[in-house]
């Protein structure tokens, strides 16, 4: 498939620059794929689109603040995202750098009079292998002098705001890791947690670390040629018997979120069910004639199955407004089936929804 069949133009006016007052006060267009039809309500009113028994599957990474600051020695600024540690190595990260000149491998950058960090190589797409020296507990520092990692277009809008260290973050976030965070949830209160339960509406966890591969723009052409990073996932037996039970029972599993998706259906596909599981995601989703799954980093393509039958386990979604061109918009796209999705997106701006990862919400049925 073209990539230009993933594109859209959005008034700037629509972009969701802050989080609503009220998380659960987002409203929620609703998406039936049997039928085609769209309706519009409340994030509030999920449940009322949900029956006792179903399972809601979320994502609970927190976000940690990936983002830093400093200077090179010849005083220009430089901004770094840190994407993964090196296991085993303290202090050794993988890292995006910007600054207007390229840092040199050997060089320093200083964010403090306690912490700096040497660039000992260079990885490719704009990644770096950078080694940190500094005294005390890194995550403490971290919170000392890094920002959490709003989105680019959110960042070119505003600087980051107190709202953010609260707001860019889920109210269920419990293992750190993410560098990107699982925007469906955002409209979750416990509150609302607490109402679905009362209806006997289930909830489950599993965690996905979202890298900022999820998020960046698909840049082939031709969508089938693009890789997604890997990103650390674990699912406990807990969670897989809660799935389990579930479908055995003829109730939906409800994916919040395209990373609560990939992880679940990677997981389907690498052990033939749902079963507890950890190691690495490299799981893209996207549309066509069939289902197309790339499951290995540069490897090749499998196509399987057909349109939205091909996913195993999941059988709704909750999901935001994703960006043009975006390997989300693509997971939904295969899910819904892209006509269907090209006409809810003309829809949502037609009646104003709020865009990506501060905005509003769908729910696919």
């Amino acid at each position: 498939m073209q990539l230009r069949e993933f594109q859209y133009e959005l008034p700037r006016s629509l972009i969701a620059a802050t989080p609503a007052p009220d998380r659960a006060a987002a409203r929620l267009m609703v998406v039936r794929r049997e039928t085609g039809e769209i309706s519009h309500g409340s994030f509030s009113a999920l449940g009322d689109f949900l029956r006792a028994g179903d399972l809601l599957v979320l994502n609970d990474t927190r976000v940690f603040p990936a983002r830093l600051r400093g200077r090179k020695a010849s005083g220009g600024e430089v901004e770094l995202l840190l994407v993964d540690p090196f296991p085993h190595w303290p202090g050794l990260w993988i890292a995006l750098i910007a600054a207007a000149k390229k840092p040199p491998v050997g060089s320093r950058i200083v964010f403090g009079s306690d912490v700096s960090a040497e660039i000992i190589g260079e990885m490719g797409r704009g990644r770096y292998g950078v080694r940190f020296h500094y005294e005390g507990d890194f995550m403490n520092l971290l919170e000392r002098l890094g920002e959490p990692p709003i989105p680019p277009y959110v960042g070119k809008q505003r600087a980051v705001a107190a709202v953010d260290w609260e707001r860019y973050q889920t109210v269920y976030a419990r293992h750190v890791g993410a560098v990107a965070a699982p925007t469906a949830g955002f409209h979750f209160t416990s509150v609302l947690l607490d109402a679905l339960g009362e209806r006997g509406i289930e909830k489950a966890f599993l965690t996905l670390h979202v890298g900022p591969g999820t998020f960046e723009p698909v840049r082939e052409n031709e969508v089938e040629k693009h890789r997604m990073e890997g990103e650390h996932y674990a699912l406990t037996a807990e969670t897989a018997e809660q799935i389990n039970r579930a479908k055995a029972r003829g109730n939906k599993v409800v994916a919040v979120g395209s990373t609560t998706t990939r992880a679940l259906e990677w997981i389907a596909r690498r052990k033939g069910g749902v079963e507890a599981d950890e190691g690495v995601a490299r799981l893209f989703i996207y549309p066509g004639e069939s289902l197309g799954v790339t499951d290995a980093p540069g490897d090749s393509v499998r196509v399987i199955d057909a349109p939205g039958d091909s996913f195993r386990v999941i059988d709704a979604l909750v999901t935001n407004f994703h960006l043009p061109g975006s390997t989300p918009l693509l997971l939904v796209a295969a899910f819904a089936g892209l006509d269907l999705i090209r006409r809810a997106y003309a829809e949502a701006i037609r009646a104003e929804y709020r865009f990506y990862s501060y905005g509003d919400a769908m729910l696919i049925l």
